[in-house]
């Protein structure tokens, strides 16, 4: 990670450095500078539904104009929108305004480059270079304009439909979709609906404050219950700006991205229909490896995030790939997570098979796994060095043995260090979670 950015670009508290209008002005300038003059065209902004997205989007445009770079606004958009919409037009870059699924009070910059992809760290460095140098003196005859782009939503539900075999539909099916208050609220319930599900809507009403706020992937419970009072054969839960997903099945039980993962991947092998294997990240549940394992499907683990997921399957040339959190990534048509996508790819499965999703998430045996996140302040890394933190964990992972592991990585997006244990029995994992964290807040207070 760099000075400012993190695993999935700029991230931060609204009103506190760096997420401040001068500094999205500055990184506005920064990227007219270095992504604006690689290649003619605009830079797209889209951005979720929080209150700050208007002064950032107007702070950041105005460093792009000052850079002499064009640019072709959006509004509320789903981050994979973003992503493939800056490919359609062509554009030198994407950008979403957007803390994904933090609270409100949260907001960032995630970027694309022309292809959709995420930027490489040798062009986030640049941008970082860039932006220790002022803005100085600009030209005011070679400055950038501005236009809204009116029909992005229709473009992007389009590409969704297409995510499926032409000619499919989902009439019959009855399904539960929770945007979260977010940037999917006005595209990803069109899908389904001009796909004939019966779609009945949550989380589709923001006001600027409510994204992510007891609802959508982060808190599923409410779709659950809807599910079930609905009698709903799915529920879809979006996260604030549309990459990832969680699934309610019928009986109101969650499905997390290694599940989807393990549906898609064996579902279309046993129709003759998967190539490769699947990438999944350090997080990814034991459970999904073993299945897959079984089932002759190569599996390996990358970094979390999914640019890293991104990376490992394009150098393997696989096409399936993502993370339990939900954001998963089909190649053969998205270049970063997509939930709706995803969630379409499995209704779709649910429709012509005649499956429930309790039945298709039999497709493997999720392993118990914990997680403790511990705040941190300072080097986390330090931290998880410490000869005391070492210790505890040396000691877990023996008691585990072959049946579990140990995973200890800083947050990428928020000052934490994030303790999983995965194994087969839940007390015995909960536990040595616990007691790992102790040992760390121990080494945080200077007793490590």
């Amino acid at each position: 990670m760099g000075k400012y950015f993190g695993t999935d670009g700029i991230r931060g508290r609204t009103g506190r450095w760096p997420m401040t209008p001068d500094f999205a002005l500055r990184l506005g300038h920064a990227v007219g500078e270095v992504l604006g003059r690689q290649r003619p065209g605009p830079v797209l902004i889209g951005k979720d539904t929080r209150v700050s997205g208007y002064m950032f989007e107007s702070a950041f445009e105005a460093g792009l104009s000052a850079a002499g770079t064009d640019i072709a606004l959006l509004g509320p958009m789903p981050t994979p929108a973003v992503a493939y919409l800056t490919r359609t037009f062509r554009a030198a870059a994407g950008v979403v305004i957007s803390a994904s699924h933090n609270p409100y009070h949260d907001n960032g910059f995630k970027f694309f480059t022309p292809e959709g992809d995420k930027l490489p760290d040798e062009l986030e460095s640049a941008i970082e270079e860039s932006l220790e140098s002022p803005i100085g003196d600009f030209d005011h005859r070679r400055l950038g304009k501005a236009e809204r782009i009116v029909d992005a939503a229709g473009r992007y539900i389009e590409f969704c439909k297409s995510a499926i075999p032409a000619r499919s539909e989902l009439r019959g099916l009855r399904l539960v979709i929770d945007c979260a208050n977010g940037a999917t609220y006005n595209v990803s319930p069109q899908v389904f609906d001009e796909l004939g599900a019966d779609v009945e809507t949550l989380g589709v009403e923001p006001d600027g404050y409510n994204i992510n706020l007891d609802c959508g992937a982060l808190h599923p419970e409410q779709l659950r219950q809807q599910v079930i009072a609905s009698g709903a054969d799915l529920g879809i839960a979006l996260d604030g700006d549309g990459d990832r997903v969680i699934l309610i099945d019928e009986r109101g039980a969650i499905v997390d991205g290694d599940e989807i993962l393990g549906i898609l991947a064996l579902s279309e092998q046993a129709d003759g229909a998967f190539a490769g294997g699947v990438v999944g990240t350090q997080m990814s549940n034991l459970g999904l490896e073993l299945a897959l394992g079984e089932a002759g499907i190569p599996f390996v683990r990358a970094q979390v995030g999914d640019r890293y997921v991104l990376e490992e399957l394009r150098r393997n040339g696989w096409h399936l790939g993502g993370e339990g959190s939900g954001h998963i990534v089909c190649l053969g048509h998205t270049t970063t997570g997509d939930g709706t996508v995803a969630a379409l790819r499995v209704a779709h499965l649910m429709h012509r098979t005649g499956k429930t999703l309790s039945e298709l998430r039999r497709v493997m045996q999720k392993y118990p796994q914990t997680l403790v996140n511990v705040p941190v302040e300072g080097s986390a890394a330090a931290i998880l060095e410490a000869p005391a933190v070492r210790r505890v964990v040396d000691q877990v992972e023996m008691e585990l043995a072959e049946t579990g592991r140990v995973l200890l990585r800083p947050s990428g997006t928020e000052p934490l260090v994030r303790v999983m244990v995965e194994g087969q029995d839940l007390d015995q994992i909960e536990a040595a979670a616990e007691r790992i964290a102790g040992v760390i807040r121990n080494a945080l207070g200077g007793s490590g």
